[in-house]
């Protein structure tokens, strides 16, 4: 057959084109590079595609969420349904989860969460690991080597985590947790010392039901030691035909959703920024795709068991030159003045649908009092709470397998 072509599907912030390119020429394919708005007409005669780590829109909202509901991915996933290739590593994994096309095409089913070990976050990692295959070689597109690999890490949100505890039950029937991290002699453990980030089951990657599509952590494309994994597609692509026939079967996932009310808790400090939040914006874009009419504010919320200077007077959390702040105390609004520092009386407009978002575990909140909680809020102007409480709507603010969103 003629040598595989790979799509590298590259969104505005992705940083591994390069070396993932090089990889699948290594490997004896060939790589196009293809941006997320390019004409998918360029797409006709791909063998696979390819979707590499990085930042994509700055990891805005949460990693992957906002490169997920591109259009293109439901190209992909259609792509996918006839059997052709698809591969996401580190910001590509992410992006497959958030598309809901991993790990059985039924919608959001996990999540890749804030890395964390024992409910601390670990923050930011990079460093190198080992993994290992836990499946038949022929199982997915990647698996086709054994032993282990020696590869590196470098994420904040690759963490596996899903609160569907059955799922996992159905992913390893399935040998769908197709790789593990693992120690230099192949020893899967869950210590931090060998799975870093927290990942339940010490899982690095799994695959689709067909082990076509793989979502990936770790980053076999920035060593000679991950060609294996690449090779490995190769071999795929030239035994495993593809249907051109099949198409994907669209998912309704916009069911009402029955959101609590969060009441008043201690003092509540929400902080937005005085110029203009591109985080903000660019999930207003995402939501605008299903809601024409919306209208986002998001701003930084602390519910504190403590005094509001823990908050107000620390600088990392509320810069006065670029930020400005409102406080709740039960059901009054006082906006902060920073120069007098004192409170400020506030009336609110009450016909907004506001969220508030907190991720589990409750990270940000381990350097203030016992008992405070962070999280997002998000005020949404245009639309109704009916609108607003739709299940495909609510998971653009909130992955469910890894926080919790309530009305505010």
């Amino acid at each position: 057959m003629p040598i595989p072509k790979i799509a590298v599907v590259s969104f505005p912030g992705n940083n591994c084109e390069v070396e993932s390119m090089r990889a699948i020429r290594n490997a004896g394919m060939k790589a196009v590079y293809f941006r997320w708005n390019d004409d998918v007409s360029r797409l006709k005669d791909i063998d696979g595609y390819f979707i590499p780590g990085g930042f994509s829109y700055e990891d805005r909202g949460r990693a992957g969420m906002i490169s997920a509901r591109d259009p293109i991915l439901e190209f992909i996933k259609d792509e996918a349904a006839k059997g052709k290739v698809v591969i996401g590593n580190c910001n590509g994994a992410q992006v497959l989860i958030e598309s809901g096309l991993i790990p059985n095409a039924e919608g959001l089913q996990m999540s890749l969460a804030h890395n964390a070990v024992d409910g601390k976050a670990t923050g930011f990692l990079s460093e190198w690991i080992w993994c290992t295959p836990s499946c038949n070689q022929d199982r997915c597109a990647t698996s086709n080597w054994t032993g282990v690999m020696h590869m590196p890490i470098a994420h904040g949100e690759g963490r596996f985590t899903t609160t569907d505890k059955s799922l996992y039950e159905g992913l390893k029937s399935n040998s769908q947790i197709v790789f593990q991290y693992s120690d230099e002699q192949g020893n899967v453990s869950e210590d931090v010392s060998v799975t870093p980030n927290g990942s339940e089951f010490a899982i690095a990657g799994i695959c689709n039901q067909q082990g076509n599509v793989v979502a990936l952590m770790p980053h076999p494309e920035r060593t000679p030691n991950g060609d294996p994994y690449f090779t490995s597609v190769k071999k795929w692509i030239e035994s495993h035909p593809v249907d051109t026939t099949k198409s994907v079967v669209k998912m309704k996932n916009s069911t009402s959703v029955d959101l609590p009310k969060r009441d008043p808790m201690g003092t509540e400090v929400f902080i937005e920024t005085i110029i203009v939040n591109n985080e903000e914006r660019t999930v207003e874009q995402a939501a605008k795709r299903l809601l024409s009419k919306i209208s986002l504010k998001q701003m930084k919320y602390f519910a504190l068991s403590g005094d509001p200077q823990d908050v107000l007077g620390n600088i990392a959390l509320f810069n006065a030159n670029k930020e400005k702040a409102t406080i709740r105390r039960g059901k009054e609004f006082f906006s902060w003045d920073a120069d007098a520092k004192k409170e400020v009386p506030l009336e609110v407009e009450r016909d907004k649908v506001v969220l508030v978002r907190r991720d589990i575990p409750d990270t940000g909140a381990a350097n203030l009092q016992e008992g405070s909680q962070t999280g997002v809020c998000y005020i949404c102007s245009g639309v109704s709470k009916e609108d607003v409480c739709k299940s495909d709507v609510l998971e653009i603010f909130g992955n469910p397998h890894s926080s919790v969103l309530e009305l505010l």
